[in-house]
């Protein structure tokens, strides 16, 4: 989509962590002052299957300080839904079941 492209940045803490900016860009290249940067955050999380990755977007972020400051709550929110969404899923599949 040539009306939506972004040049990428990426930011680790070399262990668990990294912030992702995408720079809004035109289609020669220059940056495209009519959309907002975002910045996204992935994460992985150990489980007793392994790792999990975590993909978050960090809403309301300006800069990348602001990005590092609001990354564990953004994080945090991606996990819970994530949970929900897995109990749901659990429920719909136990409803499913048929007891004789």
């Amino acid at each position: 989509d040539a009306e939506n492209l972004y040049k990428e940045e990426t930011f680790s803490d070399m262990t668990y962590v990294s912030i992702r900016r995408l720079i809004p860009v035109k289609l020669d290249g220059s940056v495209d002052g009519g959309r907002e940067t975002l910045y996204t955050g992935m994460a992985q999380l150990m489980s007793p299957n392994g790792p999990v990755p975590i993909h978050c977007m960090i809403e309301g972020a300006k800069t990348l300080e602001e990005a590092i400051a609001k990354l564990p709550e953004a994080i945090e929110k991606t996990v819970q839904a994530m949970i929900a969404e897995a109990r749901e899923m659990e429920r719909q599949e136990a409803s499913k079941l048929i007891v004789p």
